[in-house]
């Protein structure tokens, strides 16, 4: 009886919960399918007295190795613990700092899947994230021909997303905060906002898009909305195939007794999903440059993770002494 369900609850009939934060005690509050992580989210949760220990034991583990060692040490420690709690896969960042480097991000997933093998966690239990640039979207269409399953974030345009369809990438995290984040600040004044949220809301669009794209034309990529300010974003994409949502927004819907209807359907979104398209990467550049927004919001995040990364770096340094 949906009308005794919590918002959380009903969302859960329609869509697979996912959270996104490096908190086990969060996890453990609202039993995600999955979880996300990002090196800010790791950053944020190492920094906790909680979690010294893991820190302290990816330092001295790794102390002869060097900093890098100990980092990807720690990811995995990260991951390991949060697949105790998710039945289903935890996402793994690759640095930021690769995000133009396909070579090293294909290095780099491959090292982070050994690593996970070696703490007996299969392949299949992992998503590698990497940013949507045309370097991480390539790396990854090379990454999924090995079995090596691949998160593409920080996906804000619809070139982006048209992109990882044609690399045949296990799942996609499109922005729907950020995309809202950066109207709200580019209207200024101006800015009205009731009249952009729901289902008018510019993140939410931005995601219907591409999820129609993707249904229309059979495309097998998972589409996970991210990034959300507010619960009206989460109930505007009921249906979607994920969402990955931060605790506190996890707790509001918990405690949320309105009804929450399906919005996203596979079968309506087929009618209203656009032509496929056979864009290479000139028309992916072209298409991706065009949109100021999603240009400017995928080069601000991946700045923001570098900076968090050499953060996480120095912490772990400070740590192995």
């Amino acid at each position: 009886n949906p009308s005794l369900m919590n918002a959380l609850e009903q969302l859960r009939q329609h869509t697979k919960v996912v959270a996104d934060t490096g908190d086990f005690a969060a996890m453990k509050a609202f039993k995600p399918l999955d979880a996300t992580t990002n090196p800010s989210l790791i950053l944020k949760a190492v920094q906790m007295p909680e979690y010294q220990a893991l820190l302290q034991k990816a330092a001295q583990d790794n102390k002869s190795k060097g900093v890098q060692a100990a980092v990807d040490a720690l990811l995995i420690s990260f991951g390991t613990e949060i697949l105790k709690i998710v039945p289903g896969r935890v996402s793994t960042e690759v640095d930021a700092r690769l995000s133009f480097d396909k070579a090293a991000t294909v290095a780099k997933a491959r090292e982070l899947i050994a690593l996970y093998k070696a703490a007996g966690i299969p392949k299949e239990r992992i998503l590698v994230k990497m940013a949507s640039t045309w370097e991480g979207i390539q790396a990854a269409a090379e990454l999924e021909k090995e079995g090596i399953r691949c998160n593409l974030t920080l996906l804000f345009s619809f070139a982006q997303a048209v992109a990882c369809a044609d690399a045949k990438v296990q799942l996609i995290s499109p922005f729907v905060g950020r995309i809202y984040d950066w109207h709200k600040k580019a209207q200024g004044a101006n800015w009205n906002e009731a009249a952009s949220s729901g289902a008018n809301d510019p993140g939410v669009q931005s995601v219907r898009r591409i999820f129609a794209y993707y249904k229309r034309n059979g495309i097998k990529t998972e589409v996970m909305g991210a990034s959300f300010r507010n619960v009206g974003q989460i109930k505007a994409l009921c249906g979607c195939d994920l969402l990955t949502i931060a605790p506190n927004l996890l707790d509001e819907l918990s405690k949320d007794s309105a009804a929450v209807p399906k919005v996203l359907d596979e079968a309506a979104a087929k009618s209203e999903g656009e032509a496929a398209k056979a864009w290479g990467e000139k028309e992916f550049r072209w298409h991706h440059n065009e949109d100021a927004m999603a240009t400017e919001k995928t080069a601000e995040g991946i700045r923001a993770f570098a900076v968090d990364g050499k953060k996480l770096d120095d912490l772990v340094a400070k740590a192995i002494g």
